[in-house]
């Protein structure tokens, strides 16, 4: 390489989070195997220069960042078949859900980001983990519980539709405005993977939490495709291979983080419901017909590919 390959890594959290970290990870490898050859930066919260957590998306499909994640639900509405991953209660185990990002079903879906945002190489799938309920109301064991609560979701159609059939009021909003829903009372509860809960301090503001794992989702990371491309073989390969290593070593931090979330809930007084069987099968019927529309709509493919 005779000129120096400038490249942007960023994302919408602190440096401590375990995205961040495998952003970190990544360059690192590159830094190790080219030297001065590549000039890694990185940014690691776009909202402390007062971007949403979605500009991401953008910047990376025009190259202001060269390489950044977000959840794949951000981007349903330009790429249909992802909602097919937005639906709740779709991977029987973390281990099925990995193997299906990993393998298959990710493939698949990497390939149809790539056919209609013609501005991405997708590298491979952190992870965001299966998500929780908190709330600032009332305990939360069964779909009454959630019947008109006011609750902040992350702008996706299945999302929204899941909530409704469990009697909630789904309120769509990026993470900062929904953050600040949370602060002034407009929503009454919101849902995250419980370290993002801690991260963004909702733990503080709300007591009840509820161990659902309604979704399971996965932070795509979108690579600019001219970028990538531009590059010669040896870098684009050492980026793919970076970039898998840190896959899974996010996911190795991804279960011990929660962990330490769910410790530092309880050690701020939170209430944790953990759902018997019989009722997280409540949960489950309620959001069923889902399944039935996505089988319709998309057929059995993708849900072949789950095997």
């Amino acid at each position: 390489m005779t000129q120096t390959i400038h490249i942007r890594m960023g994302g919408y959290g602190p440096p401590t989070t375990t995205h961040s970290r495998a952003l970190k990870m990544i360059g690192d490898a590159l830094a190790a195997e080219f030297g001065d050859a590549v000039d890694i930066k990185y940014v690691w919260n776009v909202m402390d220069l007062g971007y949403q957590g979605d500009d991401v998306l953008w910047m990376a499909e025009h190259g202001i960042l060269s390489l950044a994640y977000q959840s794949t639900s951000y981007l349903t509405a330009r790429v249909p078949e992802l909602e097919f991953a937005d639906l709740p209660f779709l991977f029987a185990s973390l281990d099925q859900a990995r193997a299906a990002m990993d393998g298959a079903l990710g493939d698949y879906l990497s390939r149809k980001i790539e056919e209609r945002i013609p501005g991405y190489r997708m590298l491979g799938y952190l992870e965001n983990g299966y998500r929780h309920i908190s709330n600032r109301l009332r305990a939360v064991r069964t779909p009454a519980d959630l019947e008109g609560m006011r609750i902040r979701m992350l702008p996706s159609a299945m999302h929204c539709r899941t909530f409704e059939l469990l009697g909630a009021i789904p309120v769509p909003s990026d993470l900062k405005p929904g953050l600040e829903a949370m602060k002034s009372g407009a929503v009454d509860a919101q849902e995250n993977p419980l370290a993002n809960t801690v991260t963004y301090g909702a733990h503080k503001l709300h007591h009840y939490h509820t161990l659902s794992g309604h979704f399971y989702l996965s932070r795509g990371l979108y690579m600019n495709r001219a970028q990538f491309d531009s590059w010669p073989q040896a870098l684009r390969f050492a980026m793919r291979e970076a970039v898998h290593a840190a896959v899974i070593r996010q996911r190795e931090e991804a279960v011990a983080e929660e962990a330490i979330s769910q410790k530092a809930m309880a050690e701020a007084g939170c209430e944790i419901v953990e759902l018997t069987p019989a009722e997280r099968e409540q949960f489950v019927n309620r959001v069923r017909p889902l399944h039935d529309e996505a089988r319709a709509s998309f057929g059995n493919e993708m849900f072949d590919l789950l095997r």
